[in-house]
């Protein structure tokens, strides 16, 4: 393998256990349009153990170099030891930004390398855009979701960001054209600082959010658990799934697993039906590229409704009923 590298954008692809996380490979398509104006080159960079049939799978992603930190303290994911590989890294060759998924390994790695580095980074990102003269400019949610902030990095480099799993798509694979590049991490044993002595897999819930076409979701604004049956009735009725923002959730109304936003999930439904939603980021990051958005809110000031396609003012208890019941009719007839 060659030792030169030559990518300006380098995207950390998390693994473990030799199964990559998604959102690695949504920033490699993203990175790879974000390069393309300045024709600037991408890399993968993976770190773990025994990775090379994990590096030619990244290459079929069309980036330039899949950067492999290979040994086998690396094994299991530490802290410590994956900032040491990657700094190193990072110092010899000068990547104007780095990439990352705002997973759990992610969200921890992330804030430990940038400080090593002494540079700034941008968390839990929705969008991202590169300027002609190469800057960063991240797009998060703050002030309590009410605000989105355009977030940039001017004096250091690298440019690091993380970015929620499911904001982008994640590219077709085609034939690899780049090439794998030995990152020699030279790792000690007193690099680690912990053990791992057994590790127990745990099955993550699964929701169906993320592959439905229909979403029908519920706010604070349904009222109680009784009333939370409303929005499983319309769901049920359209052969959707059920999702929630986090008041819901809080109040044990739906399980974490179905809540959507930026503590969440993301869905890209074709039909997104909001019911007591108010609208704030937080759950709206949350709804991608949905075809066409209902939202059901008793306050006609709701902010929701500058978001949605369609929008219904009324009491959902009136409103639902026989929107299901109409449903339930109309797919009972017989085709044609």
């Amino acid at each position: 393998m060659s030792d030169q590298v030559e990518s300006k954008i380098w995207v950390f692809v998390e693994q473990r256990r030799h199964v990559v996380a998604e959102v690695g490979l949504e920033l490699l398509g993203k990175a790879r349009s974000l390069a393309e104006p300045l024709q600037w080159k991408v890399a993968a960079v993976l770190v773990g153990h025994e990775l090379d049939a994990l590096a030619e799978m990244v290459l079929s992603f069309g980036v330039d170099e899949a950067l492999v930190a290979d040994d086998a303290l690396l094994e299991h994911y530490c802290n410590q030891a994956y900032v040491k590989a990657v700094e190193g890294a990072i110092r010899q060759y000068e990547p104007q930004a780095l990439l990352l998924g705002a997973t759990a390994m992610g969200t921890d790695f992330a804030p430990r390398l940038a400080a090593r580095l002494r540079t700034g980074l941008s968390a839990h990102c929705i969008d991202l855009d590169l300027t002609p003269d190469g800057q960063l400019l991240s797009l998060v949610p703050g002030w309590g979701g009410n605000v989105m902030a355009r977030i940039s990095c001017p004096k250091t480099r690298p440019q690091v960001a993380t970015v929620l799993p499911g904001v982008f798509p994640v590219p077709e694979p085609g034939r690899a054209r780049g090439r794998m590049v030995s990152l020699n991490p030279q790792l000690q044993p007193e690099d680690l600082g912990y053990r791992v002595v057994e590790t127990k897999r745990e099955e993550a819930p699964k929701s169906g959010l993320e592959t439905a076409e229909v979403v029908v979701a519920g706010g604070w604004g349904v009222g109680s658990k009784a009333d939370w049956t409303r929005v499983e009735e319309l769901a049920a009725a359209l052969n959707g799934a059920v999702g929630a923002t986090r008041p819901p959730v809080d109040e044990g109304w739906a399980e974490e697993k179905q809540m959507i936003g930026q503590s969440g999930r993301t869905v890209r439904p074709r039909l997104y039906i909001g019911l007591g939603i108010s609208g704030h980021m937080h759950h709206l990051v949350g709804v991608k590229s949905s075809e066409l958005s209902v939202a059901i809110n008793s306050d006609p000031k709701a902010a929701i409704f500058e978001h949605c396609h369609v929008g219904l003012v009324g009491d959902l208890k009136e409103i639902v009923p026989p929107l299901v019941e109409a449903i339930k009719q109309y797919s009972q007839q017989e085709p044609g």
